[in-house]
């Protein structure tokens, strides 16, 4: 338990952004109905799934349609 503790001044504020991200992509997908590649139930799919970084990355990266 005590190895544990020791990470958790670097996991937490992790954890905290990773969810923030998620939100503010969800929100972002929620909003718009354009997107390159893809559909809107796909881009919630990716982002839930890889929600480690990965999949809100990927959406801003590949689905995010330029205004």
């Amino acid at each position: 338990m005590n190895e544990i503790a020791q990470f958790l001044p670097f996991v937490i504020p992790l954890v905290i952004v990773e969810f923030l991200l998620l939100g503010y992509t969800l929100h972002h997908i929620f909003t718009h109905s354009h997107y390159r590649r893809g559909s809107r139930a796909l881009w919630v799919l990716v982002s839930i799934v890889g929600m480690n970084f990965v999949g809100p990355v990927l959406y801003f990266l590949l689905g995010k349609e330029d205004h």
